[in-house]
């Protein structure tokens, strides 16, 4: 991508904006990032940033003369007044995982260069486990990758590494020819919504959707707005690329149904299933499946694992394992490549992460559950009785849908932050439900609560950002308190 001497101004100052901001810089162009915030709650951020940058704090320019293109970074809608008044104007508006996908793929005036494909994950719940699966499944099968995009470290970031790489002298950069970033096999990235809404040209080789459950809908309009959103993700693949779907999740059906109608080319589609043999990755009389028919590399049919031999426990991990396998697979690993890193990997620190267990109570750490659907998945893999501590800030959820679930395998519901009145009149009649106006007290009402052979969850249902800095503060802050229980 040509970068030199342009003008750009960048819309939101966190990580998408501070790689964006410094990659551009660093391609000479002029640069100035814009923020809501003021100077004093960006001190973090302000120190990340290339010296060249200009700023512009505390709320957007009302000028935009002479700006060549704007980039946004996701947390920033698209729909707000600056950036309707930039597209009037015809200056191209771009989002940071748009940019980072120009910069690997792209030559001048948009003139395609050889680059690693890209291979990206989205949906409303597993994005991060599935990520991380696939990225470790490729590289036990000898592939080289560049990870990057909502999982945490932005792309652009992750470019400008490569760069420094290279400048200092490394062996693997310098035999390429090529900044490290590019000396890889594959991009494997974790796609959001809020990144989908800005792309153009993003055009992944394999592609994913997990699933599609409500969430973010104090963004959105709509359902159909949210899944449009996602089905971004395929808009550019043709049939040399390829999508995989999940076939149990009806939303996700109907949302490619509804947005392949019409277009003459689209992707080679696979699926996975825990219910029904599918072409793609299945589950069978308790063991994990493949076959992708057609396809031109081979294997194209076997067995992967057993389910029991899955480290990661719960029934969207099982989905989050079969969703990577099978692009793994479709990516040219090997089974037994897939099956080790299966029967190895851990689990995510923040998902169902276990922190302790206290006079036979186990404290579980599921703070990255910030939607209703997330917390149905976690809820669904307990059998003991579970304490909740749950709340936050709303994104519009229906916490009606937790009710089953809540009545079932909920002894006691502890709620905090600005959505505990809405939760406690969707939920409170289920269980013993408690208010609490700290996570500290939160978890000390759930210890004096909870017995031998019970579950302590922090699941919340909601965004971390009414007394959070994200959902990693707060399961830290989660992890930290129960670490100090006696």
């Amino acid at each position: 991508m040509e970068a030199k001497d342009k003008k750009v101004l960048i819309f939101g100052l966190g990580r998408s904006g501070i790689g964006a901001a410094n990659l551009l810089a660093g391609a000479g162009a002029e640069v100035t990032v814009t923020d809501r915030k003021p100077a004093a709650e960006l001190g973090e951020y302000l120190r990340s940033l290339s010296p060249s940058v200009g700023l512009c704090l505390g709320g957007y320019p009302g000028e935009v003369d002479g700006t060549d293109f704007v980039v946004v970074s996701p947390g920033v809608p698209m729909d707000i007044e600056p950036l309707v008044a930039v597209r009037k104007r015809a200056i191209p508006v771009l989002g940071e995982l748009e940019l980072a996908y120009r910069f690997l793929a792209e030559g001048k005036e948009g003139e395609r260069k050889p680059a690693p494909p890209f291979l990206a994950v989205t949906g409303s719940n597993g994005k991060s486990t599935t990520t991380t699966l696939l990225d470790l499944m490729l590289r036990r099968a000898g592939f080289r990758t560049l990870l990057g995009g909502n999982i945490g470290n932005a792309l652009t970031g992750e470019i400008i590494k490569g760069a420094e790489a290279q400048k200092s002298g490394s062996a693997e950069a310098e035999a390429s020819g090529l900044p490290a970033s590019l000396n890889s096999d594959f991009v494997v990235v974790e796609v959001s919504s809020f990144q989908l809404e800005s792309i153009d040209r993003f055009k992944p080789g394999g592609a994913a959707i997990l699933n599609i459950t409500g969430d973010h809908l104090d963004r959105y309009h709509s359902m159909r707005e949210y899944a449009e959103a996602k089905a971004a993700i395929f808009r550019n693949q043709d049939e040399n690329d390829f999508l995989v779907l999940n076939a149990d999740d009806p939303e996700t059906t109907a949302t490619y149904a509804n947005f392949k109608t019409g277009r003459a080319r689209f992707p080679r589609t696979f699926s996975f299933s825990r219910k029904e043999e599918t072409q793609g990755v299945f589950l069978k009389e308790g063991r994990l499946y493949f076959h992708f028919p057609g396809l031109l590399h081979t294997p194209c049919k076997g067995e992967v694992i057993g389910a029991e031999e899955i480290r990661i426990r719960g029934v969207h991990n099982l989905e989050n394992a079969m969703a990577s396998a099978a692009m793994a697979l479709l990516a040219g690993c090997s089974p037994d490549a897939v099956a080790e890193v299966l029967r190895e990997f851990p689990g995510l620190e923040h998902r169902l992460e276990f922190v302790r267990e206290l006079d036979g109570v186990r404290y579980i750490n599921d703070s990255k559950g910030t939607n209703v659907g997330a917390v149905t998945k976690s809820l669904e893999g307990f059998s003991e009785p579970v304490h909740l501590i749950a709340g936050g800030r709303d994104k519009a959820g229906d916490f009606t849908q937790l009710r089953p679930l809540v009545k079932e395998r909920v002894k006691t519901l502890i709620l905090i932050g600005e959505a505990a009145e809405k939760m406690k009149k969707a939920l409170g009649d289920l269980a013993t439900t408690l208010f609490a106006p700290d996570l500290e007290e939160a978890v000390r009402t759930a210890k004096r609560a909870a017995k031998k052979g019970e579950v302590v969850l922090l699941s919340p249902a909601c965004a971390s950002f009414d007394m959070f800095r994200d959902f990693e503060d707060r399961g830290e802050q989660f992890k930290k308190i129960v670490g100090g229980l006696s």
